[in-house]
Formats: C-alpha cells, structure tokens, sequence
C-alpha cells in the first residue's frame, strides 16, 4: 500500500484524483500507475484499470492469476469488474468509497457468487492515510 500511496501522491502532482494502484505477484511488482483521465482526457483510466494494463502486457497474457491489486481507494463498478475479467486473485485498499465503491459500499462485486471468478478481499488498509490525501485533494481544489 505505501507504493499506492507514493503513486497516488504523484497523480495529485498531476492535477488528478489522488489514487494509486500496485499489481504484485508474490514479492514482484509487476506494474505502479495512477489515476490518469485528465491528462489523457480517458474516462477509463483510473489507476486500477492503467496498473491492469501495464501488469497484463508485462505478463503477456490478460489473464492476471495469482497476482494482488492494492489500491488506496475502493474501486468503482468499473474497476472492480475489470478486476474480476482479469481473473486477480488479491484485491487490497485503502479508503472506503460510500459514493462509487462497490467491493463493500454499495455493491460487491468482487466476491459475487453469480460470476465465474471471484477475488479475496481485505479493505482498510492505512485507510486513514489514503482518506487524507484525498480529503486534502479536493479541500486544495475547492479553496
């Protein structure tokens, strides 16, 4: 989580909604991203969805078995199914989202029984930490 956390760090620097994503296998980090949709004008690319990606070409294959995600938010409807989709197997974050996050806040996508795959998942993890950053984001932005 703190290599989630420096890359959320580096989303604010850009002018983006502080959010950081780590894939790992094991004790390799196989791709770090953050959120990037203002600066590449992408609607799609919330870090999950860009650590997805680099992880995936890395390894080759879309298929991310037997890696983790750590994020420092609860992802979304969106990033929690790309999640599924690529067959992770670890999902850790930070920051409880009651207003999109749907691994325990409004859904729970992950751990659903109806689809074919579904991910172990721990949230809360230096959650206090990864709420301030975001808190202060966006007190910075409103002024």
């Amino acid at each position: 989580m703190e290599l989630a956390l420096a890359q959320a760090r580096c989303a604010a620097e850009a002018g983006e909604v502080p959010v950081g994503a780590v894939v790992y296998r094991g004790q390799e980090v196989l791709a770090e991203a953050h959120n990037l949709r203002e600066n590449l004008s992408d609607p799609t690319a919330h870090a999950e969805v860009v650590a997805l990606r680099a992880a995936a070409q890395r390894v080759g294959s879309w298929r991310l078995e037997g890696c983790s995600l750590a994020v420092t938010l609860e992802p979304c409807p969106m990033c929690a199914g790309a999640l599924v989709n690529a067959r992770v197997q670890r999902l850790v974050y930070g920051a409880a989202d009651p207003k999109m996050g749907c691994v325990h806040s409004l859904h729970r996508l992950c751990t659903d029984a109806r689809f074919n795959h579904r991910l172990e998942v721990g949230g809360g993890v230096l959650a206090e930490r990864c709420a301030e950053l975001l808190k202060g984001f966006f007190a910075e932005r409103r002024g």
